[in-house]
């Protein structure tokens, strides 16, 4: 590993392939030797440079209308940045609602949040959770719930091509979430009559800074109409009893001369009803608008992340350069993700399997206009790559190599990355105690009813997939019917 060593150029090695000992040349300043520049010749490439590296700007016409201060959130550091000011948040992911809450706690004058679409939040754990006066703080991390068997591993294609196991857990997700909190779009989340239809597993990344929150919904929050149960999510004290909120709408339409917002209309939308009419003039704007991707110093020849199309990680014109971590899971972190791509090209490039030619049924559904294209369900697109290089393990060999509680960690889990290192060409003496300690500790954590639940829940999907075996020919049929209308 050569640290400080900026690379400049990756470009083809100027020789015809039969006569190439190595494909790639690499040239790069040897930051450890003042600057040299050195070259590398190699045979494959992993490129693994990240998916938040050049900010994504909008242009928001009459911007230069604005008097104050107008920046990427890449550049916030510190809170004295939004002291005092009136701030306008372009965006509603999790570095959107981080900022709103940066924002109340810099006591900022005003914070006004946009957004077209809206959101579907949910903490990052489930704690703080009073039902019939009991409270919960169970800690339990939502990325461990959803659970392996017959939900990601072991499922029909049909099925899995339907991406019906998707919209089942959204629905009853959903319905949990009005429980708790009285709507359906998240903790707390009141703003309008937002595309519900369009918030679910199967299309957007859930949001799971949960801070500003109780900050966003208030001037809309409506009375639970199962208050009287005491079930409901439970802001911390210090942020309940604060008089302060975030005011939200949608994404502005143009600042004037006066520096005065004016935001798109959406009749349909009680945020922006209400705030229609009010002199929104920030003097700090924020673009919370994530990141484009630029790769300066590969040669043009070669193929970009966009063309990757196998597994998101090669393109079948050149499956020599491969892109690790360039894909965003709906639930989840983007790490462990990049282990499991890490271990697929390895195993792609050492001949331990061949490129694979399956169709895939882990993308999460986008509209083709979709700035972002390169989603992906979690488990669906792990257990995916596990198959490929053949770490994902069978029921029977799990049982007879690790034992009952390894196979129960493994089927009521979630897709740990320690599981496919169980069994096939990566496996790891340690990976049984992680999957007998910690991983298995998820799944205590849920306490006896919540397991009932998720037993339901596999005996569910179970049934599901075997009604896909007897009835084949209609599955297919239902998953090709579903996949017309999404296209038209």
């Amino acid at each position: 590993m050569h640290l400080n060593c900026r690379v400049t150029e990756i470009a083809p090695i100027g020789k015809p392939k039969d006569e190439r000992k190595w494909q790639h040349r690499v040239t790069y300043t040897d930051g450890r030797n003042g600057g040299v520049e050195r070259t590398f010749d190699c045979s494959h490439i992993a490129i693994c440079t990240g998916l938040h590296v050049q900010p994504n700007m909008p242009h928001l016409p009459g911007i230069e209308n604005m008097k104050g201060e107008v920046f990427h959130s890449s550049q916030y550091k510190l809170r004295s940045q939004l002291t005092g000011k009136n701030v306008l948040i372009l965006g509603c992911g999790e570095t959107a609602m981080d900022i709103a809450y940066e924002s109340i706690k810099a006591n900022a004058q005003s914070v006004t949040m946009c957004f077209r679409t809206g959101f579907l939040s949910f903490p990052k754990a489930l704690s703080q959770f009073q039902v019939f006066g009991k409270q919960f703080k169970g800690g339990l991390p939502i990325d461990g719930l959803i659970t392996n068997l017959f939900e990601t591993a072991y499922v029909h294609r049909a099925i899995a091509k339907s991406r019906l196991r998707w919209f089942v857990s959204d629905f009853v997700i959903k319905r949990v979430l009005w429980f708790l909190t009285g709507t359906q779009a998240g903790m707390n989340q009141h703003v309008g009559e937002l595309p519900h239809d369009r918030l679910g597993r199967a299309y957007v990344f859930l949001n799971k800074s949960s801070k500003a929150q109780c900050y966003l919904n208030r001037p809309y929050k409506e009375k639970h109409p199962l208050a009287f149960l005491g079930n409901s999510y439970l802001d911390p004290p210090e942020d309940a009893n604060s008089d302060r909120w975030v005011d939200t709408c949608t994404f502005p339409e143009r600042i004037d001369e006066t520096g005065k917002v004016t935001f798109e209309r959406r009749p349909d939308r009680k945020d922006w009803r209400r705030m229609k009419d009010k002199d929104v003039r920030p003097d700090c704007v924020i673009f919370c608008t994530g990141y484009t991707q630029t790769f300066p110093f590969l040669h043009p020849t070669y193929p970009r992340p966009s063309s990757a199309t196998i597994r998101n990680i090669v393109s079948p014109l050149d499956p020599s350069i491969a892109y690790i971590g360039f894909v965003r899971p709906g639930v989840g972190a983007i790490p462990p993700i990049a282990e499991a791509q890490a271990m697929w090209f390895t195993a792609l490039i050492t001949h331990r399997m061949p490129l694979p030619t399956s169709p895939p049924h882990y993308h999460l559904l986008a509209k083709s206009s979709a700035r972002i294209q390169y989603g992906v369900d979690h488990s669906a697109y792990m257990s995916t790559l596990a198959k490929d290089f053949g770490g994902a393990p069978g029921l029977w060999e799990l049982w007879t190599e690790h034992g009952t509680k390894v196979l129960l960690a493994y089927c009521f889990g979630a897709a740990f990355v320690s599981f496919y290192r169980l069994v096939g060409p990566f496996r790891s003496e340690s990976a049984p105690g992680i999957a007998r300690g910690e991983l298995w500790e998820t799944i205590t954590r849920r306490g006896v009813l919540g397991n009932l639940f998720f037993g339901v829940s596999v005996a569910f999907y179970s049934w599901k997939c075997v009604a896909a075996v007897v009835g084949n020919v209609l599955t297919v049929e239902i998953g090709d019917t579903y996949d017309f209308l999404w296209n038209h």
